[in-house]
């Protein structure tokens, strides 16, 4: 198949150009390297050091034996957007070129309005052109678990079936986003399901959990193929920041009381599940979701099992709570669905725990890159628009918490 990746620099997308690579596709991607600069700006850099695109590419080259068709450009850029669909008339196009963090969305205003129109601008170019040059290709859109928010219910892939008043429908569940981030999401979801109507394209919404993991299978040990792994405060996911934490001795920091649940799984189950909505998909004019994750845990949980990985290292690993920077239920039902990825033919590669000492293993290579931007580690976005450092709660001391 002929995949075009927006997105393509980042920590899943460069990750999953070796991965289809690997698997005989041919893959084109696009990206500004924003994500670069948006890292850069909050103080940090990546915890693996990533090789210039120039390089990547010639990396790519020399192990599979052909060029990875890559433009450099801005997909807010209709011309640049429609000039690409036309030249390399994908099969299937995997959008993972938005910003993907909740803090950087609530910093202020500008962050909160570029946040939205980048996110639902790009989303909006890639449905025209393929409306209008490419209406047979599929559109795999990278969503969030965030999107549901924390319903006091089961919650479904997309849709569930409602009776009100003597009348029963097939309806979108509903959204209870959290940040702007995560509404820019609601509503690329809700334009990309009108576009399947009104177009008849075809679409799959991936509403992924929390990713973590420092490689895939596919990797190897040249560092020019390293995909990223950020720990700051804005685009570093809680396990990452963890294992990021227990390298260099720092307490690990659940927000709050620890108790948040959510759904995770590794970097490679990722890669497997988005080949895995790549390689089925849906019939012409079906908008479809997916949820997207290996189990579900509570933040608490998760750095427990960090460390335990990290004591297996032999590091010794402290758990102190944070001070809670956002506003959200800190302990709630949740119970989302995730079979439609099971019924085409998801397996887990390792279990969490593996995943995690494999992590920390690569991790304590570059344990110099982590300490060196120590003081990214502890968050100041705070969801009610202060900047200020967030605090360490004593949570011991109340029998609040167990003992780290």
């Amino acid at each position: 198949m002929r995949v075009f990746i927006a997105g393509g620099d980042g920590y899943l997308g460069w990750s999953l150009v070796q991965y289809l690579g690997a698997r005989g596709h041919q893959v084109g991607a696009a990206d500004l390297f924003l994500r670069r600069r948006w890292v850069e700006e909050m103080g940090s850099w990546s915890a693996l050091p990533i090789a210039s695109m120039r390089e990547r590419l010639q990396a790519f080259k020399e192990r599979f034996g052909e060029e990875l068709r890559f433009w450099e450009g801005d997909l807010r850029d209709y011309g640049f957007v429609e000039a690409l669909v036309q030249e390399f008339q994908p099969d299937a196009i995997v959008h993972l070129g938005e910003c993907p963090s909740a803090p950087y969305s609530m910093m202020d205003v500008h962050h909160a309005v570029f946040v939205q129109t980048n996110n639902i601008t790009t989303t909006f170019n890639l449905l025209f052109a393929m409306r209008d040059h490419r209406p047979q290709a599929h559109l795999v859109k990278l969503g969030t678990m965030g999107e549901y928010g924390t319903p006091r219910m089961d919650i479904p892939e997309g849709f569930f079936e409602v009776e009100f008043r003597g009348r029963r429908e097939r309806l979108p569940f509903p959204r209870q986003a959290g940040s702007w981030y995560h509404w820019s999401k609601v509503h690329g979801s809700n334009n990309i399901m009108l576009a399947c109507k009104i177009w008849k394209l075809r679409a799959t919404d991936v509403m992924q959990g929390v990713v973590f993991g420092t490689g895939i299978d596919e990797r190897e040990e040249d560092e020019r193929f390293l995909t990223r792994l950020d720990f700051d405060q804005s685009f570093g996911t809680a396990v990452n920041r963890y294992c990021c934490q227990a390298v260099i001795g720092h307490p690990l920091t659940p927000f709050g009381q620890g108790r948040q649940r959510r759904g995770f799984l590794p970097l490679r189950d990722s890669m497997q599940c988005l080949t895995l909505a790549i390689e089925n998909p849906p019939a012409g004019s079906e908008y479809r979701v997916f949820n997207q994750f290996q189990e579900v845990y509570d933040v608490t949980e998760m750095a427990r099992k960090v460390q335990k990985a990290g004591a297996d290292l032999g590091l010794k690993v402290e758990v102190r709570n944070l001070e809670n920077p956002r506003l959200e239920a800190e302990e709630h039902y949740y119970n989302p669905d995730h079979q439609h990825l099971v019924d085409l033919g998801y397996k887990p590669a390792h279990d969490v725990e593996t995943e995690m000492r494999l992590m920390i293993q690569d991790l304590m290579k570059y344990r110099a890159r982590i300490e060196a931007k120590r003081e990214v580690l502890i968050p100041d976005v705070r969801w009610d628009g202060r900047r200020e450092k967030v605090r360490f709660l004593e949570l011991v001391k109340t029998g609040n918490a167990p003992a780290g």
